[in-house]
């Protein structure tokens, strides 16, 4: 019969407003992650927002606002765990941090809601998405500039294994598409790779690159006939 005796309306109703709230603001959220195809795109970030907000609208009306104060910590915790799923490491190069912290960030924007802060869960939405937007271009502007430092440098290298008699006509088409992607190279290679094949290495001129914008242009470049295998690879050297 407990659970009879725990139906209150008003409080149903209030949360009712907290998932909504959670469901809408993490789905904004979700929605520019879904557009740019990352791994956690819009039922994730609903999900993850929605679930944060039933937990801490749960212990604060069990518990009072004390035991939802100690749920908002686990939820920050625990989303850790969600979050270190998404990183990956290819190649020398970490993937998935950003989506990560976008995770982060709605499992806040669902906190929020779930304690009934619904502006200040608005709020968050705003910053999390102006993060993921507004700021993408001086993130790509700056990736694009080359940087003096003295005693650290970052090189990035992209590589073609392709057919020794198309290299001339593959060498073409790797330098149009840098320079489409807007990343010039600072040094060209070519060396043997068996009998029929030769390696070509791009040094690029950039020290920091957007992975995805690479990723794109190995996979376009690997579709040439002549080319039988492309990557990209980032190294340090002191």
């Amino acid at each position: 019969m407990t659970a009879i005796d725990n139906i209150n309306l008003v409080s149903l109703l209030d949360t009712l407003l907290s998932l909504a709230t959670a469901f809408i603001l993490g789905g904004l959220i979700g929605l520019e992650r879904q557009y740019r195809q990352r791994t956690a795109g819009l039922r994730t970030n609903v999900l993850v927002a929605v679930g944060a907000a039933v937990f801490v609208d749960m212990a604060n009306r069990l518990s009072g606002h004390e035991g939802a104060v100690h749920v908002v910590a686990y939820v920050v915790s625990g989303i850790g765990f969600l979050g270190a799923g998404v990183i990956m490491r290819e190649e020398g190069n970490v993937r998935g941090l950003n989506t990560a912290a976008t995770l982060w960030g709605s499992a806040a924007v669902g906190a929020a809601a779930g304690a009934d802060l619904i502006l200040e869960a608005a709020l968050a939405t705003v910053f999390v998405l102006a993060a993921n937007t507004l700021l993408r271009p001086v993130v790509n502007a700056i990736n694009r500039k080359p940087l003096d430092v003295g005693s650290v440098e970052v090189t990035n290298t992209v590589y073609l294994i392709a057919e020794r008699a198309h290299q001339k006509m593959v060498m073409a088409q790797l330098e149009e598409e840098l320079e489409r992607c807007s990343y010039p190279t600072r040094d060209l290679g070519v060396h043997a790779f068996g009998q029929d094949e030769v390696e070509i290495e791009a040094t690029l001129a950039a020290t920091s690159v957007d992975g995805d914008d690479l990723d794109a242009l190995v996979k376009r470049l690997s579709t040439l006939p002549a080319v039988k295998q492309a990557f990209w690879s980032p190294s340090t050297t002191e």
